[in-house]
C-alpha cells in the first residue's frame, strides 16, 4: 500500500519526538497502534463479507441455472412420455378392436377344462396404458 522504508521511519519518529514531546509519545504510540488495529479489524471484515456475498451471489446462479436444468429436463421427458403414449395407443388401438371378447358362461354347461397358461401375458387395453 505505502512504501514506506526504515529511513522514513525514523524521520517520522524524530519528528513525532519534537512535536508531542516525550512525555506524550508513548501514550500517543500506543493510541495509534490501537487505532491502527482497529482499522485492520474492520478491513479485513468487509473483505470477508465481501467475499460472502460474492460466493452467495455465484451459489445463486448456481442454483439458478440447476433450476433451468430439471425444468427442461422435466419438459423434455414429458415430452418424450406423450410421443411415446401416442405411439403405443397408436400400435395397440388395432389389436385391441381385432381381439373377440369369448361369450360368458351359462349356468347351464359346465365350464371347460383348460389348462393353465403361465407364459401369456393379459391382453392391454388403450385405457390400461392410458392410466
Amino acid at each position: 500500500m505505502f512504501d514506506v522504508g526504515l529511513s522514513e521511519l525514523m524521520i517520522i519518529a524524530v519528528v513525532a519526538l519534537v512535536v508531542i514531546g516525550p512525555e506524550r509519545l508513548p501514550k500517543v504510540a500506543r493510541t495509534a497502534g490501537l487505532l491502527l488495529g482497529r482499522l485492520q479489524r474492520y478491513v479485513s471484515d468487509v473483505k470477508s463479507d465481501i467475499n460472502r456475498e460474492i460466493q452467495l451471489d455465484e451459489l445463486k446462479k448456481m442454483q439458478q441455472e440447476m433450476t433451468n436444468q430439471v425444468t427442461n429436463l422435466q419438459t423434455s421427458v414429458t415430452h418424450e412420455m406423450r410421443e411415446v403414449e401416442s405411439s403405443v395407443s397408436k400400435v395397440i388401438e388395432p389389436l385391441a378392436a381385432d381381439v373377440a371378447v369369448p361369450p360368458a358362461p351359462t349356468s347351464e354347461a359346465p365350464p371347460a377344462v383348460e389348462a393353465p397358461v403361465a407364459s401369456m401375458p393379459a391382453p392391454v387395453t388403450a385405457e390400461a396404458v392410458k392410466s
